[in-house]
């Protein structure tokens, strides 16, 4: 369904809208990651899904997986963490009629920052790359928090 004229004319909130799709898009394929992993050495958690990809004997565990799992869990688990509130403050900075070029950069920030993040967690980067990561998309969430609450203070 095409956007209302009305919603099209808050550059702004469509802005916030497409990155917001980026990093949701980008929690459903971590999630898809880990079914594959699972997938892919037949070792699941779960005795439907063994019996469904082969039989019993694959509702098991295996280290690497169990490993693998791990990461994953973590990653996806800090982006609920971090993206989560992220859409909460976007939503709201879009009604305070901000610039759209600042509010653009604000997005942009944090959705590569959350996209490094589980880049550096999926691919086991060296350190600091994920802590790097994390602080720089935390950046935009705190200027749009402050820019909130400078806003609403007269309402309180």
């Amino acid at each position: 369904a095409a956007p209302s004229p009305k919603m099209m004319e808050n550059t702004v909130f469509m802005s916030f809208t497409f990155y917001s799709t980026i990093l949701i898009l980008k929690m459903y394929v971590v999630a898809i990651i880990t079914g594959q992993v699972r997938l892919r050495k037949k070792a699941f958690a779960n005795p439907e899904d063994a019996l469904r990809n082969g039989g019993l004997q694959y509702y098991r565990e295996d280290p690497d997986v169990e490993r693998n799992l791990l990461f994953l869990s973590r990653a996806h688990r800090n982006d609920m963490e971090n993206i989560f509130p992220f859409l909460f403050l976007g939503a709201v900075y879009s009604l305070l009629d901000p610039s759209p070029a600042v509010a653009r950069i604000h997005f942009f920030v944090f959705c590569v920052g959350r996209i490094v993040h589980t880049i550096a967690y999926l691919l086991r980067l060296k350190a600091p790359t994920r802590s790097v990561a994390y602080g720089v998309a935390q950046l935009p969430c705190f200027s749009m928090a402050l820019q909130i609450l400078l806003a609403t203070t007269p309402y309180w």
